[in-house]
């Protein structure tokens, strides 16, 4: 399940990465996020430890949020031989600085980040996804909202310009713009992003941890748009268990 690589345009894409949302402390991990920030934010030497444990267990992707202390433990396992494929968010406000320091990395892959997108701004996305074809990376877009956003993409202008599109996706349909996340629902959001005929990389599978990943990844085997997944790790033992099962599928 999720092995291998996709081709993309000239460029290929690890169909499993390493998520880097718990080493930003992100805030959907609620009380969670503190231990993060002081356990890996504040510590990079942690998360390297984490991503050299995910290579070692075959993850040569990385989905990275180019915070500095993400940077830093990326540069270093880089340094020591750990060669990542780079799928980075650029963020917002930050758009130039972030575009220029994945081309530095020789990122694979560049996604605006989903407050970007989800304001479809179509100028100003099409300006920025330019900026990263001619960088000879992968554009791509995320949302927070996938049935929202999907919808006025399917239109847009700016719908021949990406390549990747990242989505969350999960049972419970947790950090995604539905209420219900019934049969229907599941239905229309599959015909929506097939529509779209991108390569899609699923986000926030384990619902931010309240999912465990075996229940999340029967749960992937029902979603059909799913190309690549992306799973944020906060510990080597998550590492092991998480990848490990996921190698099982």
């Amino acid at each position: 399940m999720f092995e291998g690589k996709l081709k993309i345009l000239n460029r290929e894409i690890p169909r499993t990465l390493l998520g880097t949302s718990p080493f930003i402390a992100a805030a959907q991990f609620g009380h969670r996020a503190r231990l993060y920030q002081i356990d890996l934010y504040n510590n990079p030497e942690n998360i390297f430890k984490i991503i050299k444990k995910s290579y070692d267990l075959g993850i040569t992707g990385i989905q990275v949020i180019p915070y500095p202390p993400v940077i830093k433990a990326l540069k270093d396992a880089l340094n020591a031989g750990y060669d990542m494929d780079i799928i980075g968010t650029v963020r917002p406000d930050k758009e130039l600085e972030d575009i220029q320091l994945m081309s530095d990395l020789n990122a694979t892959s560049m996604i605006l980040h989903a407050d970007i997108t989800d304001k479809k701004d179509w100028n100003f996305i099409g300006e920025k996804l330019q900026l990263i074809k001619d960088g000879n990376a992968v554009p791509g877009l995320a949302t927070h909202m996938p049935y929202s956003t999907t919808k006025h993409l399917v239109g847009s202008p700016v719908k021949e310009m990406f390549e990747v599109y990242m989505v969350p996706v999960n049972k419970l349909g947790y950090l995604m713009d539905s209420e219900l996340y019934g049969s229907d629902e599941r239905t229309h959001l599959n015909q929506l992003i097939k529509s779209l005929d991108k390569t899609v990389i699923v986000k926030k599978v384990l619902a931010a941890g309240i999912l465990q990943p075996q229940e999340a990844f029967d749960y992937l085997k029902t979603v059909e748009f799913a190309d690549i997944v992306t799973i944020g790790i906060a510990s080597e033992e998550e590492a092991q268990e998480t990848f490990s099962l996921l190698g099982s599928h």
